[in-house]
């Protein structure tokens, strides 16, 4: 049964940034249908710094790092507020504890095979299962709840001139093609090999591409670039710390063409319209990829998982990940040649 009459919707999607990216877009999707609707935003204090001014939006910045000091702040913040229907887009126990801050006739939540961590104790109602879907699918499952029909995810970020310029002045905006790599993940065993990033780098510049670092400003971030770097044999432009979230989204929209590992960064390019080259070996990236491009990934998850479980990824949970060291696993070759691909395909 689809909740077509709404007039008040909450929306609990605390992190992450990649996970915030995907659900801009459904949200985005349901103001098509109901452009009249009251729309608030339960979101972490990092996400919101992104999406902060998304139009029609009213966002509540929950800071896990205040502990039990968030709960209190959210519960006074959204005091005497009902809602029609509360989109639960989050499994995790600290979303589902929130979760009872929030008046509302209607808690949507995810299919019993998605629900871990206490979920279904938080949800009234539940989107309908779903065969392998995509983080981004899944999202728009809620959407479709509400009445949204056309899946074709679209997005506008909140950013303003000045980001743009910000952008414009850090990596140029003429004609010449951009390469972006953004080459840290949450965790460092994420992140590929140094002087594999560099050998990409070096591809792209005997190509006639400009080529960018970014990244955010701790240790590590800069630690891999000047890494990266000195494996390099041409100029390439630093920009790890330089730029806010919104300045980075910029930069990576006049990217020609981005090389990243399962990072939130990554889903930011999509956002952009930017085509994106994912390095993936610990989770599934027809799950989490960048949609809508996870024919450019360059994977070893399946091959992990297999001789982890010794089944096929598509005979195990979905979503189930790799572990261990494994980025070292893929190949430079196999990323120059995507690399190429993208190029070939895209004309650029």
């Amino acid at each position: 049964m689809q909740l077509c009459s709404v007039q008040s919707i909450c929306v609990l999607r605390l992190s992450a940034i990649g996970d915030v990216c995907h659900a801009v877009a459904a949200v985005q999707a349901i103001q098509r249908i109901h452009p009249n609707a009251k729309i608030t935003w339960i979101i972490g204090k990092v996400e919101a710094m992104l999406l902060n001014g998304l139009p029609g939006v009213e966002f509540v910045v929950f800071d896990k790092k205040q502990g039990k000091k968030a709960f209190k702040a959210l519960r006074e913040a959204l005091k005497g507020q009902q809602f029609d229907v509360l989109l639960n887009m989050q499994v995790a126990f600290r979303a589902g504890w929130a979760s009872r801050a929030i008046n509302a006739k209607v808690k949507l939540g995810f299919d019993k095979a998605r629900s871990k961590e206490l979920h279904s104790l938080f949800i009234n109602k539940r989107i309908e299962p779903k065969s392998q879907p995509h983080v981004l699918e899944g999202f728009m499952q809620f959407a479709q709840q509400l009445g949204v029909s056309d899946f074709t995810p679209h997005w506008q970020l909140p950013l303003s001139d000045s980001d743009h310029q910000k952008a414009a002045e850090l990596v140029g905006d003429d004609a010449e093609p951009l390469l972006i790599i953004s080459p840290a993940a949450s965790k460092a065993e994420r992140n590929w090999l140094p002087e594999r990033y560099a050998a990409v780098a070096n591809h792209a510049l005997a190509k006639g591409f400009k080529v960018a670092i970014t990244g955010g400003p701790t240790d590590m971030e800069r630690d891999l670039s000047a890494a990266i770097l000195s494996h390099c044999q041409g100029e390439v432009m630093n920009l790890v710390g330089k730029t806010s979230l919104k300045e980075l989204t910029c930069v990576l929209g006049l990217a020609t063409v981005v090389v990243a590992p399962d990072t939130g960064p990554a889903h930011m390019a999509v956002t952009q319209g930017t085509p994106v080259i994912g390095l993936y070996a610990h989770s599934n990236p027809k799950r989490t990829g960048p949609y809508p491009y996870q024919d450019y990934v360059v994977e070893v998850y399946n091959q992990a998982v297999l001789e982890q479980h010794g089944k096929p990824a598509h005979a195990l949970p979905w979503g189930v990940r790799a572990k261990g060291q494994l980025m070292d696993r893929i190949q430079v070759d196999d990323v120059i040649a995507m690399f190429d691909k993208v190029v070939r395909e895209h004309r650029l």
